[in-house]
């Protein structure tokens, strides 16, 4: 599984760290996961968590092989 510093890439989607805690700790368990969602605009390209607004700059995949060569 990879991760980042505040999300989990579960295969499916980025689970927020902080939001899939406070589920836990609290034990809701009718809680949908908080999955974060892709942000693109120019200065700013990662994921944002809808629950709680936490973002963090991620690279792509893609534009990371592409460096590579």
């Amino acid at each position: 599984m990879n991760q980042t510093t505040h999300f989990f890439n579960l295969g499916y989607g980025w689970l927020c760290k902080h939001c899939s805690a406070e589920v836990a700790e609290k034990k809701l368990k009718n809680q949908p996961p908080a999955l974060a969602r892709w942000v693109e605009e120019e200065s700013f390209c990662g994921l944002k968590c809808p629950r709680c607004g936490i973002d963090e700059y991620v690279q792509k995949p893609r534009q990371a092989a592409a460096q590579k060569y």
